[in-house]
């Protein structure tokens, strides 16, 4: 495996078009790779296919990793290899739910969203039976449908005005998302260094309390006063932002 300091340059190397730096990573981390596919062998899927899906979130991973963070690449690495592989088991057609259903479904949560908006509640079993003249059992059904996990890509609302499910999302996504990250470093930012330092142990690096406790020579009850200090400190400043 190779060193940290040697992984992040590779990773810069790379995420700027180095075709040789990616193949060194995903020569070196073969291990890493197999390691986390074993978890799947019992999936109905060849190895090699499987080997496949490992590289090419391993390769997404590349893309996205953010070198800033000071956290090991292979903690990040391990989840996108992971969600590679239940993204294609997914989308493959492991778990079938037909259009139909999926159409009803996303009318159903249409309709429980502008109710809730409207009356400030949500509705009733009955209402909604009522409303779409289907049996109560049956709006269950479908409601139970929408647990199961479905593309961003699948048709919202109806199919004949083209848009997707994506679509509904990706213009909150830069006033949204990104604002919150901001928020959260800004937060962040304020912590002094041993509050800092176990944010990263704790939230980026998956350390145990008990972990913690032991690297900075204090107590597993310390540290859990101090998260949750930690904690209330980055929830008050992200009110504060927002407001």
């Amino acid at each position: 495996m190779l060193e940290y300091n040697e992984t992040i340059k590779l990773i810069k190397q790379a995420q700027n078009g180095d075709e040789k730096a990616k193949t060194i990573l995903i020569e070196q981390n073969a291990p890493l790779v197999k390691s986390v596919i074993k978890k799947f062998r019992n999936k109905n899927l060849e190895y090699d296919d499987l080997y496949q899906l490992g590289c090419v979130g391993f390769l997404k991973a590349i893309n996205n990793f953010d070198t800033s963070f000071n956290v090991r690449f292979s903690t990040y690495v391990v989840p996108m290899i992971i969600g590679e592989i239940k993204r294609f088991l997914r989308d493959d057609g492991m778990i079938k739910v037909s259009r139909t259903i999926k159409t009803q479904n996303r009318l159903i949560s249409k309709f429980i969203q502008n109710f809730q908006n409207k009356n400030a509640k949500k509705p009733t079993l009955h209402e909604i039976s009522e409303e779409f003249q289907i049996e109560e059992e049956e709006i269950v059904f479908i409601m139970d449908s929408s647990k199961m996990p479905i593309s961003i890509y699948t048709p919202y609302e109806n199919e004949e005005n083209g848009l997707l499910l994506i679509d509904r999302y990706i213009q909150n996504y830069d006033n949204e998302i990104v604002f919150d990250k901001l928020l959260l470093k800004e937060a962040l930012n304020t912590l002094d260094e041993r509050s800092k330092k176990i944010v990263l142990l704790r939230f980026f690096r998956d350390k145990t309390q008990n972990e913690i406790a032991q690297e900075l020579n204090i107590s597993q009850v310390q540290v859990s006063r101090l998260e949750n200090r930690i904690l209330g400190i980055i929830k008050e400043k992200l009110k504060v932002s927002e407001n």
